[in-house]
């Protein structure tokens, strides 16, 4: 007995074999961070709670978190330390993502979760700058920073440094699997070399 496979059948999988390559194109890949302003992953919650230890917030400052994800840093250091806080997040879906979980934690007044691309935007109104970016990114970032940032303003970096600047304290933080990880803290103008 012979098989034969019905006419409907060739163009139904033709379409079914495009729609399939068409989400496996649209998905996100792992690649090199170098070619990516951030990890794919957000600051893990031992870090977040070390980073905004070393920024020595205080009340009434504003911090703002460049990359913010998913918010986790915003919400930490508003329900902390009493802090104003803006986001800057370039994916819309991590956008949305943050400004739920603001409006979730009733902190709609004190962060402002911002869908941009945080390479255009002004800093000036920082007291504080997170960052959890490639080190790529830090030194795209860096001549932004320098033109923004105000005397006195603190910027914490999660495990990538920014090239050309010195920080004025550095601590280890202890990941899962007992991975180390580096925090590095700036201030403006003392980390900046001339």
């Amino acid at each position: 007995m012979r098989f034969r496979v019905p006419r409907y059948c060739i163009p139904v999988s033709i379409v079914l074999l495009n729609a399939t390559f068409a989400v496996y194109a649209q998905r996100p890949r792992v690649e090199d961070y170098s070619k990516h302003l951030a990890p794919r992953t957000g600051s893990p919650e031992h870090a977040v709670d070390k980073m905004l230890e070393m920024a020595s917030l205080k009340p009434g400052e504003t911090l703002y978190d460049l990359g913010c994800g998913d918010g986790r840093i915003l919400i930490a250091a508003a329900q902390r330390y009493r802090v104003k806080a803006v986001g800057i997040e370039i994916s819309n879906d991590l956008a949305r993502t943050a400004a739920e979980k603001v409006k979730k934690a009733g902190l709609e007044n004190a962060i402002k979760v911002v869908h941009g691309d945080f390479m255009q935007t002004d800093l000036s109104g920082a007291n504080v700058v997170t960052l959890y970016l490639a080190t790529t990114a830090n030194d795209t970032l860096r001549p932004n920073l320098e033109h923004y940032l105000r005397p006195n303003t603190r910027v914490v970096s999660y495990d990538y440094p920014i090239p050309g600047w010195k920080p004025v304290e550095t601590a280890e933080s202890q990941g899962r699997h007992g991975a180390t990880h580096m925090i590095y803290l700036y201030e403006v103008p003392d980390s900046i070399k001339k």
